[in-house]
């Protein structure tokens, strides 16, 4: 074959060097990017599951780093916590130190209210000063708003932690189910109308409290005996009323009662001397326990303890105290949460199962304690509670209650963090881990592949090369015909 208009074997090393130097060029792109796919052309289907994951990385990655940051709220809450904590351990020594008023002087005294009124303050200042990226955390801003609260039931209700629908307030129902009762016993004089004794009589007297031995001659009244008990009821824990009820013949009992309900408190009246117990008992100890309130609160069973109900759903997370009427009552209340709270997003899904809704509760004095046993904030110069009223039982009480409600709240925030937060990081790590993985398989360039493969280009655009200025010398052989 002698043509000159056509050079087909030219034409044939022209398309093999194009196709070459797009290979060649194609892994150089690759190796300098890192990438296989670095437009839509090189793999489509690939591009489109690599962005997919991308989109996951990204909500993964956003995840982890939200999850860090709840914690770093966490951790700042719970310092100040701390701090809190170790100051109501003080108020705790100073209280009990106050109530060994034989042992100090007046301005010993003044001195220990002093401090006192200054741990207080530095409560407040805790509370009204801690805050991460300017917003405050325990000076109440952050709980819950609570509505509709009626506190002749409600005595007091602490929500920890809720989830809200997007359409409104959440109403919460608190259904009394089982009356709550104090422990009780029921008991008739020796003497035929029941009104006074028949001997002397001793007999013991033991409540949650602690146990006291009392005393009468023969003809001590049953009035007189109820007395005795409601003047050391602050050491036994126990209370007692006469009851008179007529049957033909009139006839008087004494009803020891606990001073309290709950399945915790219990009476036990053991005669020691005399016959003052007799009906039915043949002088053995008579012993009788308090019943804890049934409560249902938001339709699921709480955990009771006399007259406080706990309870920890998916839903809701709250402390109510009902009053001892409402909780001897079978009946129900309603209460509105309206807004309020801290929402942490966990997890790369913006859904209800990825949030986790946690209060922080106000931490002033006047916010610590409760109003069934007291506020912290009563404790200070002047008030109802201060050392100069001499109430070191209830002070003891209120410290204690502010003392459990930090712990609570520190044990709660921990627990988020430790079960909730910690392994959601560990999760989501896992996951970006392997999402990454499978990302990287599809759209990352394998780089000793690409490597050899240019080398493959650069051999073939060389003997392309060297094809093409053979394929071009050809025509020249005409001239030797011509010649």
């Amino acid at each position: 074959m002698a043509r000159i208009n056509s050079n087909v074997p030219a034409l044939r090393a022209i398309t093999a060097l194009g196709r070459n130097f797009n290979d060649m060029n194609t892994r150089l792109e690759r190796l300098s990017s890192g990438l296989r796919i670095n437009r839509g052309r090189d793999d489509p289907a690939g591009l489109i599951a690599s962005e997919r994951l991308r989109f996951e990385i990204r909500a993964i990655g956003q995840a982890v780093d939200n999850s860090q940051r709840a914690l770093n709220v966490i951790s700042t809450a719970e310092a100040s916590l701390n701090e809190s904590n170790a100051l109501l351990l003080d108020l705790q020594a100073l209280v009990v130190e106050a109530a060994n008023e034989g042992a100090l002087s007046t301005e010993e005294v003044a001195a220990n209210q002093l401090q006192i009124d200054s741990i207080l303050s530095s409560l407040d200042r805790i509370a009204n000063t801690t805050r991460f990226a300017s917003k405050k955390l325990l000076d109440g801003s952050q709980a819950y708003t609570l509505s509709s609260v009626a506190t002749s039931a409600l005595a007091s209700v602490t929500v920890f932690a809720a989830r809200l629908p997007e359409t409104g307030p959440r109403t919460i129902t608190v259904a009394v189910t089982q009356s709550a009762q104090t422990a009780q016993v029921s008991l008739i004089g020796s003497n035929p109308g029941g009104t006074s004794t028949t001997s002397a009589t001793s007999i013991e007297i033991q409540g949650t409290t602690g146990t006291e031995l009392i005393s009468f001659a023969a003809g001590a009244t049953i009035s007189e005996i109820a007395a005795a008990v409601n003047s050391i009821n602050n050491s036994t824990g126990v209370s007692a009323i006469v009851s008179t009820t007529a049957t033909g013949t009139t006839t008087s009992a004494i009803i020891f009662n606990s001073v309290s309900v709950g399945s915790d408190q219990f009476v036990s009246i053991t005669p020691i001397i005399g016959n003052f117990i007799t009906t039915g008992n043949n002088n053995t100890v008579i012993r009788d326990a308090g019943q804890d309130a049934g409560v249902l609160i938001d339709g699921q069973a709480a955990q009771v303890k006399g007259l406080r109900a706990d309870v920890r759903t998916g839903n809701i997370d709250a402390r109510i105290y009902v009053t001892q009427a409402q909780g001897q009552t079978v009946s129900s209340q309603t209460f509105s949460i309206t807004g309020g709270g801290s929402l942490f997003q966990l997890t790369p899904e913006v859904t209800t199962n990825g949030q986790v809704n946690v209060a922080f509760n106000s931490l002033r004095s006047t916010q610590l304690g409760n109003s069934v046993v007291g506020r912290l904030n009563t404790l200070r110069s002047g008030a109802g509670n201060s050392l100069s009223s001499k109430n070191f039982l209830t002070m003891q009480k209120i410290v204690a209650e502010a003392v459990d409600q930090v712990s609570t709240a520190r044990g709660r925030l921990g627990n988020l963090a430790k079960n909730t937060i910690d392994t959601n990081i560990a999760a989501q790590n896992i996951a970006l881990e392997n999402v990454t993985a499978s990302e990287s398989v599809i759209r990352d360039a394998d780089m000793a592949a690409e490597l050899s493969a240019l080398t493959r280009a650069q051999i073939l655009v060389q003997s392309t090369q060297s094809a093409l200025q053979i394929a071009n010398s050809v025509p020249n052989l005409v001239l030797s015909l011509l010649g």
